[in-house]
């Protein structure tokens, strides 16, 4: 019986896959304590050993050693011989202040605000219900709305994923069509930044919530572009600046089930005039799962992650398609970009 027990069972290498599978969330955690400490900040000026790192972090230096010996068989540090440790180039996306920062992210993954939300991934499953709504008793935006510290971990956060698809974006996107370009939901306006920086001719609106228009228009001001460059606070449900060239819905749509995105969408419709263009900046899923995506299983990772937190999804060419003919649009052609994301252009009809 024994014996029949375990030629049925799971066989040794898919055992040892799924446990690396499942320790990946420690792994994860282990970047986590190493982005709160600011352990990459440390080391931009060259190795240190334990000792010095627990003395510069105010941590427990045994403790901090192990943690050390984990991140670098993780490929985020390299130890030398002398048990000294350096940055990889995975370990420098942690440093604070370079360009495109991944430790603004690494540090909402963990927190309350996007954390928790996945502790009640089963609920979320079992019943339908959206799981930070759950937790926290209001949507994730009214609860953002009013904790300023969350609110700006979050807008770093998605800063620093712009800042990752902004240089592909601006090198395989023609912008240079358009006079004026509003992006809806653009957060602190740096995704068109460097787009009105190669185009001085173009001008430019981000249009979000008021207290986010308020440091948007700060932002825009210390990159010395004021007299092109205007941020507007609102409502994207009632109204958007209208009569501009092309509106720009980028990470917007994917933050909310149909019937908000279809009412977010309706309301650009409205505000555009003839020769419009919209643009939809979102990763696009799949209509079937390729064999291929089991080793890049991300962006259904992200449709997961869209479903616990503001309570969105991601969506196939086919869904973003019946959406955007609901709001009076025609899907014009999808534009994929080398990186997690793709421009779904649409026109009014």
């Amino acid at each position: 019986m024994q014996q029949a027990v375990l030629a049925g069972g799971p066989d040794l290498a898919s055992s040892g896959a799924m446990m690396r599978l499942i320790t990946a969330a420690w792994a994860a955690r282990i970047v986590h304590t190493a982005a709160e400490l600011r352990i990459a900040d440390h080391l931009v000026e060259g190795p240190r050993d334990a000792g010095a790192l627990a003395a510069a972090t105010a941590a427990h230096a045994p403790s901090l050693a192990r943690l050390l010996r984990a991140l670098a068989a993780l490929g985020v540090l390299r130890e030398d011989d002398d048990r000294r440790y350096a940055l990889t180039p995975l370990g420098a996306t942690l440093q604070s202040d370079a360009p495109g920062s991944m430790r603004p992210w690494v540090l909402l993954c963990f927190s309350d605000d996007q954390g928790k939300a996945w502790e009640a991934l089963t609920h979320a499953v079992r019943t339908g219900e959206q799981a930070y709504r759950h937790i926290f008793g209001m949507d994730k935006w009214t609860h953002l709305a009013q904790r300023p510290e969350a609110a700006r971990l979050f807008d770093a956060a998605m800063q620093s994923l712009t800042e990752g698809a902004n240089g592909a974006l601006i090198e395989h996107y023609p912008f240079d069509r358009f006079r004026w370009i509003v992006d809806v939901g653009g957060g602190n306006g740096s995704l068109l930044m460097p787009v009105l920086a190669r185009h001085p001719d173009m001008r430019a609106t981000v249009f979000d919530l008021p207290h986010v228009a308020d440091a948007a228009r700060a932002h825009i001001a210390e990159a010395g572009l004021s007299d092109r460059y205007d941020a507007v606070g609102g409502d994207a449900f009632a109204s958007v600046p209208a009569g501009a060239d092309a509106y720009v819905l980028k990470g917007v749509i994917h933050d909310w089930e149909d019937a908000e995105a279809l009412a977010i969408l309706r309301t650009v419709r409205v505000a555009m005039g003839e020769g419009a263009r919209l643009l939809v900046i979102e990763r696009i899923l799949p209509e079937r799962i390729d064999p291929s995506d089991i080793l890049t299983p991300g962006r259904f990772i992200h449709d997961i992650n869209m479903m616990l937190n503001p309570g969105g999804r991601e969506r196939t060419e086919a869904e973003f398609r019946v959406l955007l003919d609901s709001a009076g649009f025609r899907l014009a052609r999808t534009v994929p970009i080398p990186c997690p994301l793709s421009v779904i252009e649409a026109d009014p009809v």
